[in-house]
């Protein structure tokens, strides 16, 4: 059957017909023509994106009632010119806006105006640019009060725009990191009083309420004593390529950006990303989307809400009451959010099927990379994630989700608690043959409940995990994960090197884990392969045939419903060599890994 082909160039012009010689200009324009012809489809339909950036004035939205899905059998495709051939074109979807009305201060420091926006991220010339910092906290002699914080410091009375100022906590709990925004900064001659954002302060101090009882005294720990790292304040524009936004005019905010060497006002393209969806789908079905570049795009949620609350994954306190969680006398307890706020991501698809990503990059994101909820048969497929603020890929609630052969490295770059890939409470989820690699936490998040089952997870190599917080691994799984081996989650043929931080675990099942087969993994240079006790305790899970450099601890007296057998301890001092001696390890260390 003839297919249907529509075309988008920068250059073109929406009232033009779509075709190669008078293409549209605009995304959306050619999404509009596509609902016209879906109900009478003989053939796919395909809208091919001509070279250059495709600057997004609004979210390019599919939603099934507007007839965007593909019928008949047939498929709506959504891709970059000339796909899958050597003349395939570099098409980016951005949701930034380039500034250009710069000044130069005495100090070489460029000034724009920016209006309203607040961006928490740039890119200047395809580089991200961080912003401006001081990581040695507070100074002088901190002390945390009901409102804030007091110091014998009067430096921080100097700091112009104390409202844009963000505190950031690493290890609030060890496997979190909360931001927290100040409200203002006082004192006299001897003092100064911080007194932060409301409700976000005492919210935190509720959520991160907490004692250790196995860390020796009477178990108190306040990961809110004093902020490790101080963010966006023109006190701390020191070093190149960074940037603090003044807002303290409201609605006509200023944008300082200290410039590194070679660029100048004119030459260099900076860009801050404003829309905070770039794509979204909503009860679609048979949509494809291939060879494209998403860019460019932000989140408002700590700004909105005064602060990063997070707990563990993409899961953060927004709103709501605490939970207590009691995790054994000789332990200790936390606090969790009643209500649980999942980060959300700038790629969005709800209540979707038979949809396809494939072969897209995802760079310059404010929130994660991409979000599919509560949807059946979805591919995410070739696809690289970087540069992102949170998670790369995350799943809720969906069934027959494949995730293989991506690369996820870099990300988590602002919410650090945030996995590469998360599955939360899915049924048949694939997660197999990705590469995995720098990233600030778990790799691989695998959360189980009433309705998880049947999980794979195959052949992925998973390097340069946990490299800023703690209590955690390169892959991750909790809760029961369905109510057999048969039906449960299998981890299997996976590589999972150089585990960074301390307190780590290669494989790590925590949480009460349940009806999940570890075999055939290799784990080298991490501080233990696997853990066997945690709370509440596992049940019905099986290490076998894998291949490590240390010992477990509890390897030869396991809880009775864990079985361990078959393992492989290796030498650290010639691991590789010696897996690769072993013809089962050389075969799991040729198959991990992408395949594309």
């Amino acid at each position: 059957m003839p297919e249907i082909r529509l075309y988008v160039s920068p250059d073109g012009q929406d009232d033009w017909p779509g075709t190669s010689d008078q293409p549209f200009a605009t995304p959306r324009a050619a999404r509009d023509a596509v609902r016209a012809l879906t109900a009478g489809m003989t053939g796919d339909i395909v809208v091919a994106f001509t070279a250059g950036v495709h600057h997004l004035e609004e979210p390019l939205a599919f939603e099934d009632t507007r007839s965007d899905s593909g019928k008949n059998g047939f498929r709506v495709i959504y891709q970059a010119n000339g796909y899958g051939t050597p003349g395939q074109e570099d098409v980016v979807l951005s949701g930034g806006r380039e500034f250009t009305d710069w000044a130069t201060a005495a100090d070489g420091v460029w000034t724009a105006p920016i209006g309203v926006l607040e961006p928490r991220r740039l890119s200047v010339d395809g580089r991200p640019a961080s912003r401006a910092a001081r990581d040695t906290g507070l100074p002088g002699s901190v002390t945390k009060t009901s409102t804030g914080y007091v110091t014998d410091s009067v430096e921080p009375q100097s700091w112009p725009a104390a409202s844009g100022l963000e505190f950031v906590y690493p290890g609030v709990y060890p496997w979190s990191e909360a931001r927290l925004t100040v409200a203002s900064i006082s004192g006299d001659d001897s003092t100064t009083t911080i007194t932060m954002a409301q409700p976000a302060f005492d919210n935190a101090k509720s959520l991160y309420d907490s004692k250790w009882y196995g860390a020796g005294g009477d178990g108190t720990w306040d990961g809110l004593a004093a902020p490790s790292v101080l963010e966006n304040n023109l006190a701390f524009l020191s070093e190149p390529g960074t940037f603090a936004v003044d807002s303290s005019r409201p609605g006509d905010h200023v944008l300082h950006y200290r410039p590194r060497p070679g660029e100048e006002i004119g030459k260099t393209t900076v860009i801050a990303p404003v829309l905070e969806t770039l794509v979204s789908g909503k009860g679609v079905h048979d949509i494809v989307l291939r060879g494209l570049t998403f860019a460019d795009a932000a989140w408002s949620g700590p700004t909105r809400i005064g602060g990063y609350l997070h707990f563990h994954g993409n899961a953060h306190h927004e709103q709501g009451e605490f939970q207590k969680i009691d995790l054994g006398a000789e332990v200790g307890y936390v606090h969790v959010p009643a209500t649980p706020a999942q980060l959300p991501a700038n790629v969005t698809f709800d209540s979707v099927s038979r949809i396809v990503l494939e072969d897209n990059y995802f760079t310059r994101l404010g929130a994660g990379g991409v979000v599919i909820e509560d949807s059946i048969d979805v591919e995410v497929r070739a696809c690289v994630f970087d540069e992102i603020s949170g998670s790369g890929i995350a799943i809720h609630g969906s069934t027959r989700v494949a995730v293989e052969d991506n690369l996820v490295h870099h990300i988590g770059t602002e919410y650090r608690g945030s996995p590469a890939v998360l599955v939360v409470e899915s049924e048949e989820t694939t997660v197999a043959h990705n590469e995995i690699r720098d990233v600030p936490h778990n790799g691989i998040v695998i959360t189980g409940g009433d309705r998880a089952k049947g999980t794979q997870v195959i052949a992925n190599l998973v390097e340069r995990t946990m490299g800023k917080l703690m209590d955690g691994g390169g892959i991750y799984l909790s809760a029961p994960q369905g109510s057999s081996f048969a039906g449960g989650a299998m981890v299997r043929g996976n590589v999972i090197r150089d585990v960074l931080t301390s307190y780590n675990f290669g494989l790590y099942t925590d949480y009460g884990a349940a009806w999940i087969t570890v075999t055939g993994n290799i784990v080298h240079r991490a501080d233990t392969p696997i853990v066997l006790q945690v709370g509440p305790p596992m049940e019905n899970v099986a290490f076998v045939g894998n291949f490590w450099d240390v010992r477990p601890d509890g390897y030869d007296d396991p809880p009775k419903t864990v079985t361990v057998a078959g393992n492989t301890l290796l030498p650290k001092e010639n691991f590789e060599e010696a897996v690769m001696a072993d013809p089962a390890g050389a075969d799991i260390l040729a198959r991990a890994g992408r395949r594309t």
